[in-house]
């Protein structure tokens, strides 16, 4: 399919404006939301997270394919609503309290959201209130940003305070960012790491 291939040529070249052009060209062809989706965005996120993971992008290169997907996404995501696809799950993301760093974050969520989830941002400096309120409202997973070796200890609290709360089995939470590592993600008891977007995207499906 020509628009598909323009799709998946414009996302992995960043082109946002190409991007948005080559999916309404598919969506006047007639072709299903969820094609476009899948064979379009899904599957160019998924060649920039390998080409990412193989040292050939890099994390601009990845910000502007995630940029150039999102752009597309919005044009199909109330067509995918009206004929009722499912996302692959719902995942609220944010950056732990004390922390304003949002870069790692946000190119988290946008691969995420070309992996098929729907993501609730809640910004910078979360609160552990917050991520129970997004646990109350029924999301399947937490994301845990921290960039600041210092705000690390706020990632533990969140996940006690889940437990105290009674959620924590009701809901899967994976951690990331610089000074992060696999064995203090075991240590404070979440259930997943990822060292970059690309791999968070990876392990997000295996969490849900």
């Amino acid at each position: 399919m020509e628009q598909l291939t323009q799709i998946y040529d414009c996302i992995l070249e960043g082109d946002m404006a190409g991007t948005s052009e080559a999916v309404q060209a598919a969506i006047d062809a007639g072709l299903p939301a969820g094609q476009i989706m899948n064979e379009g965005m899904i599957a160019a996120m998924a060649e920039v997270g390998r080409l990412f993971e193989e040292g050939e992008y890099f994390v601009p290169e990845m910000l502007i394919a995630a940029r150039a997907m999102k752009a597309g996404l919005a044009l199909i995501q109330p067509l995918l609503v009206d004929s009722g696809i499912e996302p692959a799950g719902k995942i609220a993301v944010g950056t732990v309290k004390g922390d304003l760093h949002d870069i790692g974050k946000n190119l988290v969520a946008m691969t995420l959201e070309g992996a098929g989830f729907e993501i609730l941002d809640l910004g910078t400096d979360v609160p552990p209130e917050k991520f129970i309120e997004a646990a109350k409202s029924g999301v399947d997973l937490i994301g845990l940003s921290a960039l600041l070796a210092t705000t690390m200890p706020s990632m533990e609290a969140t996940i006690k305070a889940l437990v105290a709360a009674g959620l924590r089995d009701q809901v899967k939470v994976m951690i990331g960012g610089a000074p992060v590592t696999p064995e203090y993600a075991a240590r404070i008891g979440a259930d997943g790491y990822a060292p970059d977007a690309s791999q968070a995207a990876n392990l997000a499906k295996t969490l849900v």
